[in-house]
C-alpha cells in the first residue's frame, strides 16, 4: 500500500474550504445558464437531458448529511423523477477535506458508467472509510471491488491535476453560486432549503413537472 491517510492529507494539503460545513447554504438562487456550465472535468448526469427540471447537487463524500440524503431522499428522486424522464440530475463534487478529494478522484478515475455506482458505494460505506485512520486502506478495498488494481489506485491518487480540477469545481461553486454547505440542491437554479426529506423534495418538484 503506497498511500496512507497521512500521505493523502500531505498530498492534497489542508481542507479546501473551511466553510464547507453541513447545513443550509446562503445562496437564494443562481443564474441557470451559468450554473448549467460544466466544470473542467465535465458533468456526470442521470436522466433525460431535455427534462423540464434540472436538479444539481453539490455534495461531499465525507458529509454524514449527504450520506443521509442519498439514503433517504435520493431514492425517491431517482425512482419518481429521474428514471421517469421528468428530471435531469447533475451531481457535482464539493470536497470538505483531502480524504474527500481522494474519494472523488477514485470515482473520476473509474470508467464513466461506473461513476454513479462508485458514488453510491462510497456513501453506503462512508462510516468504514471516511472517519478512520485507515482511510486509504478502506478506499483501496472499495476500489478493488470496482475493478481497480493497486497500481491503478496509486496512480489515480497521485494525479495532482485531477485533484486540482476537483477542488476547482468546489471553488467555482463557492465563488459564483455561494455554495458553502453540503448537500446543496438547486432545482432549476433555485435552492432547496430546510429539511432534506422526500416530502420536501416532492413539494418543490411537483409544481415543476408534468403529472
Amino acid at each position: 500500500m503506497s498511500f496512507s491517510r497521512r500521505q493523502l492529507f500531505s498530498a492534497f494539503g489542508a481542507a479546501f474550504l473551511a466553510g464547507a460545513m453541513t447545513g443550509a447554504a446562503n445562496a437564494q438562487s443562481a443564474n441557470m445558464a451559468e450554473l448549467a456550465k460544466p466544470g473542467p472535468l465535465g458533468d456526470h448526469i442521470l436522466g433525460n437531458a431535455n427534462a423540464p427540471v434540472t436538479v444539481i447537487e453539490y455534495a461531499s463524500l465525507t458529509c454524514p448529511h449527504c450520506a443521509h440524503f442519498h439514503e433517504t431522499v435520493y431514492p425517491t428522486l431517482k425512482t419518481k423523477y429521474i428514471d421517469t424522464g421528468k428530471v435531469k440530475f447533475v451531481f457535482r463534487e464539493f470536497p470538505r477535506d483531502p480524504v474527500d478529494v481522494g474519494a472523488f478522484m477514485l470515482a473520476r478515475c473509474a470508467p464513466a458508467d461506473k461513476y454513479f455506482p462508485m458514488i453510491d458505494v462510497l456513501f453506503d460505506q462512508q462510516k468504514n472509510w471516511a472517519f478512520t485512520r485507515e482511510s486509504a486502506k478502506q478506499l483501496l478495498m472499495i476500489a478493488k471491488q470496482a475493478g481497480f488494481t493497486e497500481d491503478q489506485f496509486n496512480k489515480c491518487l497521485s494525479d495532482n491535476k485531477l485533484a486540482e480540477q476537483i477542488r476547482d469545481i468546489a471553488k467555482t461553486a463557492y465563488e459564483k453560486f455561494k455554495v458553502d454547505s453540503t448537500p446543496t440542491i438547486f432545482i432549476n437554479g433555485e435552492i432547496l432549503r430546510g429539511d432534506m426529506t422526500p416530502e420536501a423534495l416532492e413539494k418543490a418538484l411537483a409544481p415543476l413537472v408534468k403529472s
